[in-house]
């Protein structure tokens, strides 16, 4: 980050017929303001304010906007710009939403030619997206609350290190505009065949206010971390991390590891009881006699010596119960992954689900009449849920994408997931993919999309709501520097 402009270290403006701007950037809220005017953006010369850096290689911007105010014309417009040049007759693309809806991929081929446009085929866009991908320039938009889709698509002459950033035109040269951008992020998307594992992606823990969609890095780092759980006192988060768990103090600040013996090969599926005094670890696990692979154990929340629950492998926990007497997870007996339950304290396990399919995610809901789980028994991976004791089972997620772990919120009114694409394989739920986090309330099924991410395996495995039902903490991911 740059101090005084976040990520952008150019804050310029572009064109001589237009009033001086302004870029401000609060490192608190992590918003970036932008004040502009200009004549427009559009025909062979371009005045607007820039707030931008040069990069090189594929990467893409994401950001929300608005205006502030009314505005003098409809044509104002805010976006994401990729420039080859400073000069007002530069080749350029950019992601343009305009005072009055108008939402477009504006470009310029060549130097000095006019600008033309693919115009989306909905106006209003409250996201905008822009990427680089080899030869193409492509735009993503989306409204509040739906899903980024494809808008425009093309190929010209920005190859090599261009300037890229944010951008406000006034479309007036004696009015300037201002609007603030809130979840800016830039990413660099893995290359082919990457596996976020054997080349382990940066990552950056995040918090999202869920009713308002505004998010905050409150860490970021090079290293491969997944899956926070929040306290149940709202103090700190876990997540793990090359098969330990971290402990993040959300007011001292820098992550400690927490001590659960010689468990260290922790992966992401681990969350605290519903009275925060328990810790319920996966990790592999070599054991003579038996088969290798992920099993359950039990620590006590401030760590110590681990309990291990079960006996077969793999088992990956996802959910205690309100009381803390069971556990439910997902497991892998002869050849078929299906939902059980454990006493706490070990024991035998109950089989759930038996479905031909993938069953995974298992989660009970605060008051303990649900159990809600993610399964492929008809094509997609959708949410759905079933009694404690493995009746009723019924599907409440609807649609063509794919969603996984379902987290309820602590009053028990609304869930939380990620959704994959369509283009995913359904059983898959692999890192370094295009996805979203969706809210869905639990009474009416009413869904809603609450945040546009570079994340995928990892970003959002386990419960992670803050106690006061506010906030969520996940996981994004990129091969750039994560602290943007």
């Amino acid at each position: 980050m740059h101090s005084g402009t976040g990520a952008f270290d150019t804050v310029t403006d572009v064109g001589t017929r237009r009033l001086p701007g302004q870029t401000t950037y609060d490192p608190q809220a992590q918003t970036y303001t932008l004040t502009g005017s200009g004549l427009n953006i559009w025909h062979r010369d371009d005045e607007f304010h820039y707030a931008a850096r040069q990069m090189s290689g594929d990467f893409m911007i994401t950001a929300q906007a608005e205006f502030l105010g009314d505005g003098k014309n409809a044509h104002r417009k805010w976006g994401i710009m990729f420039r080859r040049a400073l000069e007002g007759d530069s080749v350029h693309a950019d992601a343009a939403v305009h005072g009055d809806g108008l939402t477009s991929l504006q470009y310029r081929p060549t130097l000095g030619a006019e600008t033309a446009e693919v115009v989306a085929p909905f106006a209003g866009a409250h996201t905008v997206q822009l990427e680089r991908s080899g030869a193409d320039i492509i735009m993503r938009a989306a409204r509040l609350d739906e899903p980024l889709v494809e808008t425009g698509r093309i190929q010209i002459g920005l190859d090599g290190e261009i300037y890229a950033g944010l951008y406000v035109c006034a479309h007036e040269t004696d009015v300037t505009e201002t609007a603030i951008f809130r979840n800016v992020r830039v990413d660099v998307a893995a290359g082919p065949g990457v596996d976020g594992y054997e080349q382990p992606s940066p990552s950056r823990l995040e918090v999202l206010d869920v009713a308002t969609g505004h998010r905050r890095v409150l860490y970021a780092g090079p290293e491969h971390f997944e899956a926070p759980n929040w306290s149940r006192d709202g103090q700190h988060l876990l997540y793990n991390q090359e098969g330990r768990i971290y402990r993040f103090d959300l007011e001292a600040g820098p992550p400690t590891v927490l001590n659960t013996g010689n468990v260290q090969a922790n992966n992401n599926d681990h969350g605290l009881s519903f009275d925060g005094t328990l810790l319920a670890l996966s990790s592999h696990t070599e054991q003579e006699g038996r088969a290798p692979g992920s099993q359950i154990y039990v620590v006590d929340a401030g760590g110590g010596v681990p309990r291990k629950i079960t006996d077969q492998a793999p088992s990956y926990w996802h959910g205690w119960s309100p009381d803390g007497s069971t556990l439910v997870y997902c497991a892998e007996r002869g050849g078929s992954y299906d939902v059980y339950a454990i006493a706490a304290s070990g024991g035998p396990e109950t089989r759930l689900t038996d479905t031909p399919g993938l069953d995974d995610g298992p989660e009970y809901s605060p008051d303990g009449e649900f159990i809600y789980f993610n399964s492929t028994r008809t094509g997609r991976m959708k949410i759905w849920r079933m009694r404690p004791d493995g009746s009723g089972q019924e599907q409440v997620s609807f649609g063509d994408d794919n969603d996984w772990f379902a987290h309820l919120s602590p009053d028990g009114t609304r869930m939380v997931y990620v959704t994959y694409p369509p283009s995913v394989q359904a059983a898959k739920h692999p890192p370094n993919e295009r996805v979203s986090i969706r809210e869905q309330d639990v009474a009416s099924g009413a869904v809603r999309v609450v945040a546009h991410l570079y994340g995928g395996q990892g970003t959002l495995n386990v419960p992670s709501w803050s106690p006061d039902d506010q906030s969520i903490a996940f996981v994004s991911y990129t091969y750039g520097d994560p602290a943007i």
